[in-house]
């Protein structure tokens, strides 16, 4: 059990992939201009992070080692095409908004990168802690990202007016240079809460 819990806080701090690892930069930094689109994307990559994460570590000995990242994609691209009929059939708005971005979690570096250093290697109950740790880590990355972003950019969170009619918008903030900002603060602060806790 504390082995379990161990593999899922890692994700969630200590092993970031926004903050720490720095890994899924493409949907990060364009997709993140509001909360809902944010909260859609870490949702679409946590199902195929955990979804691929348990095959993978179901069948990894049936694997050759040969042809293991290759069968990875394919496993992978499976759970992409299914989450991105879901959205088009269920939810077009959020389908729209995340464009191409969806697709492209196929090639998402903190996906395969799980896959290759940790289901690959891990039995089933703690491949699923760590995707979970992960797929967390990452959407509360991307909805703090981009509820600073709608805020200061739009004035609201979640399409909810917060600043008023009389705020006055920093459109700079929902375009992509308003991300790099955004996302540069954010790893600086995380870099400086963990030196402290450290006690360096």
């Amino acid at each position: 059990m504390y082995q379990l819990i161990k593999d899922f806080k890692q994700g969630l701090w200590e092993e970031h992939p926004l903050f720490v690892m720095i890994l899924g930069m493409c949907p990060t930094l364009a997709v993140t201009n509001t909360a809902i689109n944010g909260l859609a994307m870490g949702l679409a990559t946590s199902f195929v992070l955990i979804s691929s994460e348990i095959v993978i570590s179901l069948v990894k000995k049936l694997i050759p080692n040969d042809v293991r990242i290759p069968s990875f994609i394919l496993i992978i691209a499976t759970f992409v095409t299914f989450t991105d009929y879901f959205l088009k059939a269920f939810l077009p708005d959020i389908a729209a908004s995340l464009s191409l971005f969806v697709p492209l979690i196929v090639v998402n570096c903190l996906i395969l990168g799980r896959q290759e250093s940790f289901a690959s290697q891990n039995p089933v109950h703690r491949s699923i802690a760590d995707a979970l740790g992960m797929g967390i880590g990452f959407t509360w990355g991307l909805v703090v990202l981009s509820i600073i972003r709608e805020l200061l950019g739009m004035g609201s969170i979640f399409g909810a007016e917060i600043l008023g009619t009389g705020y006055r918008q920093m459109i700079f903030m929902i375009l992509p240079g308003g991300a790099f900002i955004t996302l540069g603060i954010l790893v600086g602060i995380i870099n400086l809460i963990n030196l402290k806790r450290s006690g360096n």
